[in-house]
């Protein structure tokens, strides 16, 4: 029998092992919003049925009021898919993904990365004469 390292177990542990891809397989969301309906459902069915038993028994209804104020908790379809962050289908069937954050697009990231280039050759081939200049006007400015 062959003994294990503990660092050996380790290797073996990443994201999956704690569940953080769970909802991105496509397979938990759908199962989970089919329990959350059948749920609801048979919450407002005992609602409804202990509704009757009140009313049957002649008490006053007094919850009409706060139903009709707005839930501002609820959570609806359209909302859910906005703040995951993503849309079911997209254009090619694909999942379609929503930014929460400006991001550049590919000729602004282009552009970036030749001014960066271009920093990186101007310190690389003009920096002695780039040094001298700065010398010269920092001993013209008195500093």
């Amino acid at each position: 029998m062959m003994l294990v390292t503990r660092a050996e177990l380790m290797k073996a542990v990443d994201f999956e092992y704690y569940g953080y891809l769970d909802e991105d397989d496509g397979v938990i969301v759908p199962l989970e919003q089919e329990y959350e309906r059948r749920f609801r459902a048979e919450l407002v069915e005992k609602w409804k049925a202990e509704r009757e038993a009140r009313l049957a028994r002649g008490e006053k209804e007094e919850e009409e009021e706060e139903e009709e104020e707005v839930n501002i908790y609820a959570v609806t379809e359209e909302e859910s898919d906005e703040e995951g962050g993503r849309e079911e289908g997209g254009e090619d069937g694909q999942q379609k993904f929503i930014a929460h954050v400006p991001v550049p697009s590919q000729q602004e990231i282009e552009e970036a990365l030749v001014r960066r280039k271009k920093m990186e050759l101007l310190q690389k081939y003009a920096s002695e004469t780039l040094q001298a200049q700065s010398e010269e006007a920092k001993r013209l400015l008195g500093y």
